[in-house]
């Protein structure tokens, strides 16, 4: 099975107190309308930290530091097996624009389990939740 390798940016108000997580809806494809972490698939000779950089600039038109790994996800989809490395991430400059997904919205820990997220990133959910405040 292709492995897939992506990038995904747990986007918080802040690293430190954790009260709010950015995430997205998928605006196209197979699991359009479910909700993710932005970000984006690895391009040959880049870190996992480089294509984040580079997705959330091209996806959300935004700046943003990167902090610490928080998971590696590994999930396997009907037709491919997804590797998934997760960062904690602040907004550095922009305005979290959106150019390909179709909502996005601020999340508190209570507001987490109101949406339906796609299955590998479901498993981080309760993980962010003991990590939020």
């Amino acid at each position: 099975m292709k492995t897939v390798r992506v990038a995904a940016a747990i986007i918080c108000d802040s690293v430190k107190e954790k009260k709010k997580i950015y995430a997205t809806a998928k605006g196209y494809g197979e699991f359009q309308g479910q909700w993710e972490f932005p970000g984006g698939k690895l391009e040959e000779g880049e870190t996992s930290r480089q294509a984040l950089k580079r997705e959330i600039k091209e996806e959300l038109d935004t700046e943003i530091e990167i902090f610490d790994l928080f998971d590696t996800v590994e999930y396997d989809y009907p037709h491919f097996h997804l590797s998934m490395d997760c960062f904690w991430c602040e907004v550095v400059s922009g305005g979290l624009v959106l150019k390909e997904a179709e909502a996005a919205k601020w999340f508190t820990r209570e507001e987490l389990d109101s949406v339906s997220w796609l299955p590998a990133d479901i498993s981080l959910i309760h993980k962010i939740k003991k990590e939020m405040q």
